[in-house]
């Protein structure tokens, strides 16, 4: 299996106004755009070409990856000028799929589950689609039954579900059969047929890896914390300014005496002299000055 489709086009609206200025995807994570974060684990795995659906701000992916290269892997872009959702993004994509088994990974989450497990599973499989799913979480709506998924979201038996959906999973080009062309659509109701042929199975995530979903101010700053904060290189940051637990990005000022706090500032971001910013997070180029907790700037 050498192809992934990274879901890249959603409008980040839990994100705003983080995502005002770029799309979800590219936000910055750990000082590095928050997709090749998923773009190296699935590098790792043995992934060489990726498709990666835009919407909004899509004219940005370009100047992210000019070359459509992301360490020698190939990148190809499809721009939906109206969303699509899953199910219509996959089918958009048919005539890049080809006959070939595919990787599907949201854009928003970090994760260091076993990708690879989960693609040799599904190839020794007869099953059209393999979920990765774990039984704890947040957000409990696919039922499992052994090695097969029995329902999602309770639409066929109504019942409470028993396991968390991961965001990733495998699928064969016959799922294309059952996804209408030119219909912005779910892969749900896809799911949903594929539980009636008893062709939907699941690789249940062992223990308890890294697996962070992004969507949300609160989980996108948590996460960051949650790792050890770096100052990148060629940020300027004064010898009498503060920086505590922060991500400093490339190119960011720090002036003098200026406190940073649990925080997070994006490439090229400015805060001026005697600032206090605690549980912030700085992403626009307007100079920030004064005492701010828990704001987005």
């Amino acid at each position: 299996m050498r192809k992934a489709f990274l879901l890249g086009a959603g409008l980040g609206t839990r994100l705003q106004p983080l995502t005002e200025t770029l799309p979800k995807p590219l936000i910055p994570f750990a000082n590095r755009p928050l997709i090749t974060h998923a773009l190296d684990h699935c590098i790792q795995a043995g992934i060489t070409d990726f498709a990666i659906n835009t919407h909004h701000l899509h004219e940005t992916w370009h100047k992210f990856f000019p070359n459509r290269k992301y360490r020698g892997a190939n990148l190809t872009f499809f721009y939906e000028p109206e969303l699509l959702e899953t199910g219509g993004g996959i089918k958009n994509i048919a005539d890049w799929i080809k006959d070939d088994p595919l990787l599907i990974y949201n854009g928003d989450i970090i994760t260091d589950l076993p990708i690879d497990r989960l693609m040799t599973g599904h190839m020794a499989s007869n099953n059209t689609a393999t979920l990765a799913v774990q039984d704890h979480g947040p957000d409990l709506r696919i039922t499992v039954d052994g090695h097969r998924v029995t329902d999602v979201r309770g639409l066929i038996n109504q019942k409470e579900g028993t396991h968390q959906f991961t965001g990733i999973y495998v699928i064969d080009h016959e799922i294309l059969d059952l996804i209408p062309s030119n219909k912005k659509i779910s892969i749900i109701p896809a799911f949903v047929e594929l539980i009636n042929q008893s062709q939907l199975g699941v690789y249940h995530v062992k223990g308890h890896p890294k697996w962070l979903d992004l969507g949300t101010r609160k989980t996108y700053l948590e996460a960051s914390l949650a790792l050890t904060p770096q100052v990148s290189k060629s940020a300027k940051i004064h010898p009498t300014a503060s920086v505590q637990n922060s991500w400093i990005a490339q190119d960011a000022i720090v002036e003098p005496g200026a406190t940073i706090k649990d925080s997070i500032l994006w490439p090229g971001t400015h805060v001026l002299q005697d600032a206090e910013l605690t549980n912030c997070i700085v992403h626009t180029n307007s100079p920030t000055s004064g005492v701010h907790n828990n704001a987005d700037l």
